[in-house]
């Protein structure tokens, strides 16, 4: 008689815990804030956007988009478990915007006082050892990793962005160039808008910053870098982040999401 040989002992990583922290700020200059965030602990998701458009267009347009992204794309991450495979969950995201893309080129087209209304959009997948980032139009997304490592992981869909690209101008020229506002894709203006998806890795301590223009347009990258350094919790790091964009002159909405990685724990 012979017995089954034990199964071999198999270990499995659990999904990367994540702790989130947001704040937005209307700034110093405008009455109004036409940002809006949102994040989702328990399925791992954050959404930011920065809307444009006359009259109040710009509040009802990324308030819209961070309602409806949220909704849906969360719905969809429910259903399918953060194991589900990174092309799943990108088509998830850009079904999920165009939804709200629809909605918002509708609501715009039918009302003459939103007529033109847009917003940039910036979300994020925080699953296990991946991050999955979707943005449109020139919101942005860091990454800090041990310390040491700042980097930008979105590119702005920004006329000064092409211009760059294009080696038309100069870095120091951009930084001064009157058309730093102006996007080439946004959500809501035409009936079609294709959102840009990147996937990351993730490691325990990484800590990825979103943000709208109102941050990265009045702190350098080195200032950010800085701050994020702090010894300090996580809500406090949004703080510092928003109260030196107020500092240097505050001309825009700012508004920042948070996300850092925690350590994984293997189970046999």
């Amino acid at each position: 008689m012979t017995s089954a040989a034990p199964a071999p002992a198999t270990t499995s990583v659990r999904p990367l815990p994540w702790e989130f922290a947001a704040l937005t700020d209307a700034g110093k200059v405008r009455g109004n804030n036409e940002d809006a965030i949102a994040f989702d602990p328990s399925l791992g998701v954050a959404v930011l956007a920065d809307g444009m458009g006359g009259y109040n267009g710009g509040e009802v347009a990324s308030g819209m988009a961070i309602a409806l992204v949220q909704a849906s794309f969360g719905r969809w991450l429910a259903h399918a478990g953060p194991a589900a495979p990174s092309r799943a969950i990108r088509r998830a995201m850009q079904n999920s915007t165009d939804e709200a893309n629809r909605a918002i080129f509708e609501a715009g087209a039918a009302n003459t006082q939103l007529r033109g209304m847009g917003t940039t959009l910036v979300v994020a997948a925080f699953g296990g050892p991946r991050v999955l980032v979707g943005h449109i139009g020139d919101s942005r997304c860091y990454r800090l990793r041990r310390g040491t490592e700042f980097e930008l992981l979105t590119r702005d869909h920004s006329l000064l962005q092409e211009q760059l690209d294009a080696g038309a101008i100069t870095p120091e020229e951009a930084a001064v160039s009157p058309h730093r506002n102006l996007v080439t894709r946004a959500l809501g203006i035409e009936r079609q808008v294709e959102l840009e998806v990147n996937e990351h890795e993730a490691e325990p301590g990484d800590l990825f910053l979103l943000c709208s223009d109102g941050l990265s347009e009045m702190v350098s990258d080195a200032q950010i870098f800085t701050l994020l350094l702090q010894d300090n919790s996580l809500p406090e790091k949004a703080t510092l982040l928003v109260a030196a964009a107020n500092e240097n002159g505050g001309r825009d909405n700012i508004s920042v999401v948070l996300a850092l990685a925690g350590s994984a724990s293997a189970s046999l």
